[in-house]
């Protein structure tokens, strides 16, 4: 007789496995201590009656704070620290403080459906309440992968998840409000703190890329009007969770093209930073970054903002944003300029077309009317100087000039006479 206490590989849960009589059971039960007493159980009944007196009962299955607490420990390995803070921190906010004590099996789809309705009669936005029940979400399908449930309560719920609180939406500046912040930002500001705006808003680049930013990924190419000049986007310095230096948001490198005007100004920088280099013993400044602290450090993006940031838009007489709206008014720059969506989406380092869609499609109303006004200009007619005036009489009709109305073609079965007459005409 064997009863051992293993955890498999690919899997989350400890397990039970039992060798007795030339019988090999499995038996997934959660978290280390769980399966240390169902192991101490299952020995004493199969020194009484054998497998018989174990087959009919089902050891009890853990809790989910039980569960999820083994469940984070192996997200460190398979996610980075970013994400595995973001759902450690909506499990201690809005899910262990539910379902924490209650056994896998017991959470019921009727609960997750109250736990949502909850969540919004805290005044939580719609955002939030959606993570959150994508946290809890997320922990229950990993319980299914381990057979400890037979289905996920938690799926399919995203129709239920609503909220009183306005949802944020991007923010952008409009072009005059740009050249605003950049003069005031030239004329007020250090020259490094001036090259960190202006780098933000012509590549779009995340805080935490900024803050990586080192100069050898700065390829300045041959000249101003050289194709190869741009900004190798690979690294993303992570403020909040392990303040270390990791791959950007979407796991690998991304090429920005860098404006004229910002390659100017990015070599007078370095340029500078060399010099002082030169002078303090210093041959080689390419792993040093771009955009340090006085101590030459990762700079503190939220100190920066309340430091720097904010009192400029204050004398720039500019409406208070975040400076990550610098990235979406280079988004929403980009698309006015005529440029792609999927132009965009490589720029900005988005997953997805749909995503940029979603993100910084609303950001452009005036263009979407200007296509609009030019249906008038194809389909209006022009107007002669002296108007024909109509005499009443319904003689036109008999005219051998007139068009016939023929229906259109295609799925437009509108048998208008002006476009019939533009079309003939054409």
């Amino acid at each position: 007789m064997s009863v051992k206490v293993r955890k498999p590989v690919r899997h989350r849960s400890w397990c039970v496995v039992i060798d007795h009589e030339g019988q090999r059971k499995t038996i997934a039960v959660g978290s280390r201590q769980a399966a240390e007493r169902v192991k101490n159980e299952i020995e004493s009944k199969l020194a009484l009656g054998g497998m018989g007196l174990f087959q009919p009962e089902k050891p009890a299955l853990p809790t989910f704070a039980e569960y999820a607490a083994d469940w984070i420990k192996a997200a460190e390995h398979d996610h980075k620290p970013g994400t595995v803070g973001f759902y450690a921190q909506y499990l201690r906010l809005y899910v262990l403080p539910k379902f924490g004590e209650t056994k896998l099996d017991r959470i019921a789809r009727d609960g997750v459906k109250r736990f949502i309705a909850e969540l919004g009669a805290r005044g939580l936005s719609r955002n939030t309440i959606r993570l959150a029940v994508t946290t809890l979400r997320a922990v229950l399908n990993a319980a299914i992968e381990d057979r400890l449930i037979q289905y996920n309560p938690a799926h399919g719920l995203g129709r239920f998840v609503k909220s009183e609180k306005p949802a944020h939406e991007a923010t952008s500046l409009t072009p005059d409000e740009v050249a605003r912040l950049l003069a005031a930002a030239k004329e007020q500001l250090a020259f490094g703190e001036y090259a960190l705006i202006l780098t933000a808003l012509r590549t779009g680049m995340r805080s935490g890329e900024l803050t990586g930013l080192q100069w050898s990924d700065v390829r300045f190419g041959a000249s101003e009007t050289a194709r190869d000049r741009y900004i190798l986007v690979q690294r993303n310095f992570d403020k909040r969770w392990s303040r270390k230096m990791l791959t950007p948001k979407s796991k690998k490198p991304r090429r920005v093209d860098m404006s004229r005007e910002l390659r100017r100004v990015l070599l007078v920088l370095r340029n500078t930073r060399f010099s002082l280099a030169q002078n303090e013993g210093r041959a080689d400044i390419a792993d040093e970054l771009v955009f340090p602290s006085g101590a030459g450090t990762p700079i503190e993006m939220n100190n920066f903002t309340e430091r720097v940031f904010k009192p400029l838009l204050a004398r720039a007489g500019l409406r208070r944003i975040r400076f990550h709206d610098l990235r979406h008014t280079y988004g929403s720059m980009l698309i006015q300029a005529g440029a792609s969506l999927a132009y965009v989406r490589d720029q900005m380092g988005h997953s997805s077309i749909q995503v940029t869609v979603d993100i910084y499609g609303h950001l452009i109303p005036g263009a979407n009317v200007s296509y609009v006004d030019r249906l008038d200009e194809a389909t209006t007619p022009q107007q002669s100087a002296i108007q024909p005036q109509y005499s009443g009489s319904d003689e036109w009709l008999e005219s051998p000039q007139v068009i016939e109305n023929k229906w259109l073609p295609g799925r437009d079965s509108n048998p208008d006479r002006q476009i019939q007459s533009l079309l003939s005409y054409h």
